[in-house]
């Protein structure tokens, strides 16, 4: 047996990952759709990684290669701008700031060959190369200019300070839930 190799089949030498991911994208370029890594910046800001908990991630758009990000994770929070009046899922409510968590489950009807992904298309990837899917969330921030060279709108900050409230009670809850298991397995 190879001593590099653990049971689980990953590799011994593999780094640990954060068992919290939040995977932010958007383009700081074009107007509100930087929400998602602004949204980073400010849970960067308030030192969320300290502890080796929680990994916060960007990129301009999701990707196939972000499926691979997923793997050994408990939870992902997936974060982006959304256009004005994208409705999210009936019956969740809404932080009134037009922001709004919503459970992400993978869907094989996305196609997964494109550059540009939605969560729900990078889940079915993962599902398909990696041992465990873990449960995953969107957290959309709806936005109204989206321009090119456009700075972030007053109703985007307005919008991004709820997200960012959000975000920390998802973060908060689901190291609530870490404790409860370590709890049960000591």
């Amino acid at each position: 047996m190879n001593p590099l190799v653990s049971t689980t089949g990953l590799s011994a030498c593999a780094p640990a990952v954060a068992p919290l991911l939040v995977l932010a994208v958007g383009n700081p370029s074009r107007g509100d759709d930087a929400l998602g890594p602004m949204l980073v910046e400010r849970l960067r800001a308030t030192d969320i990684e300290r502890d080796g908990e929680v990994e916060l991630m960007t990129d301009f758009q999701l990707q196939v290669e972000h499926a691979l990000d997923l793997d050994g994770r408990r939870a992902v929070l997936f974060v982006d701008a959304a256009l004005p009046g994208a409705g999210g899922a009936e019956g969740l409510p809404e932080a009134g700031g037009g922001a709004r968590i919503e459970t992400a489950e993978a869907d094989d009807r996305v196609p997964p060959a494109s550059h540009a992904l939605r969560p729900q298309a990078v889940l079915h990837v993962a599902r398909r190369v990696c041992a465990a899917v873990p449960p995953a969330w969107l957290l959309a921030i709806e936005g109204v200019s989206f321009e090119l060279g456009d700075g972030l709108s007053d109703v985007a900050e307005r919008r991004l300070d709820e997200a960012t409230r959000l975000a920390l009670a998802w973060l908060r809850a689901q190291q609530a839930r870490t404790g409860e298991a370590d709890a049960c397995t000591s």
